[in-house]
């Protein structure tokens, strides 16, 4: 508490550099750190449901994180070439 205090009145927080705009609590790069965490928090809660739950065997659950992620894959794949395909044209 008293290093605080002194770090106030003495200003001493005038020579620490500013964090940088990109690294700032609202930047684009830390709401998407956010996302990734809130989706792997949302992939771990899914999974203790699967096994817990319905009584998927923890091999199942990691099948069928396995299958939506190459499904996904693919979904994305072939969006990404219609688009391109429709840019060309």
């Amino acid at each position: 508490k008293t290093d605080f205090i002194n770090f106030i009145s003495d200003q001493e927080w005038k020579s620490i550099e500013p964090v940088s705009s990109w690294f700032g609590p609202s930047s684009f790069l830390m709401s998407s750190m956010s996302a990734l965490f809130q989706l792997s928090m949302w992939i771990r809660h899914c999974h203790g449901y699967l096994t817990e739950n319905v009584g998927i065997p923890v091999w199942g659950s990691y099948a069928v994180f396995a299958l939506a992620t190459l499904f996904s894959g693919l979904i994305l794949g072939l969006v990404s070439e219609t688009l391109e395909t429709d840019r060309l044209v």
